[in-house]
């Protein structure tokens, strides 16, 4: 009967003791970015459009590349004669017919052509423009036959997780010192009457200056970005502090 009675005090002063925090949040993708063609050339092709889902590493839109391609060619051939010479000064080396500058000169050509195609393929490597991770295409700015340059970067795309979203959510500085990592949020979209519930894994290390509210995250899932909203951070400080006592 005592253990029932502690247990009922506790729990009634962990109801009395937690504190409700006002917030307001806007609803973020976890992950977005823009992404551009670093390299110069014109528009080939275009593989993907708005919505699109897409897998990490997927090509979305390519470049014109045949010199390129010509080139590469042309290096591998050359690089097929330049193992060939290497093969038969090795041969000469070995029974001693040159000596080790001859054999390291064919040597040297034969590396640096070897350099040189890794090199080729370093920069049509650039001419694909790749999803960097799994997400959905958002914006398309790109038409084929346009002309971009490396130089002066043009986004080319937006792109988004496709389910996975982020609550940047903020209350006044005042409560700073009881808003904690773990801290349920209990928050309604605006327009919508829906209950959720999410809890916070990430505080901002400093405070707003112009309206002096401090932001935390909270994780969510399949919320249109750009939404916003408001609901109540349950912070568990005094929580915590009554479960020590005991």
């Amino acid at each position: 009967m005592k253990k029932i009675i502690l247990i009922t005090g506790l729990i009634l002063s962990l109801n009395i003791n937690a504190k409700e925090v006002y917030a307001t949040f806007i609803v973020y993708a976890q992950k977005s970015a823009k992404l551009a063609f670093n390299y110069s050339g014109i528009i080939k092709e275009i593989n993907v459009d708005i919505m699109s889902v897409v897998k990490q590493s997927d090509v979305l839109a390519t470049l014109i590349s045949d010199d390129l391609i010509a080139t590469n060619n042309a290096s591998k051939v050359t690089l097929e004669y330049a193992k060939s010479d290497l093969k038969r000064y090795q041969d000469l080396y070995n029974k001693k017919l040159i000596d080790k500058s001859q054999l390291d000169k064919y040597a040297q050509a034969y590396d640096a052509i070897k350099a040189q195609i890794e090199l080729e393929k370093t920069i049509f490597a650039k001419t694909i423009l790749r999803a960097p991770f799994d997400g959905v295409i958002t914006k398309r700015m790109i038409e084929i036959g346009d002309v971009v340059s490396g130089q002066m970067l043009k986004t080319a795309y937006e792109i988004q997780s496709e389910h996975d979203r982020m609550l940047v959510v903020q209350f006044d500085q005042k409560y700073n010192s009881i808003v904690k990592i773990g801290d349920v949020f209990n928050y309604k979209l605006d327009g919508d009457d829906r209950q959720y519930q999410g809890k916070i894994y990430r505080i901002y290390p400093t405070t707003n200056i112009e309206n002096r509210k401090i932001a935390v995250q909270v994780l969510a899932k399949d919320l249109k970005v750009g939404m916003f909203g408001e609901g109540y951070i349950v912070t568990t400080e005094t929580v915590s502090n009554t479960q020590t006592q005991e």
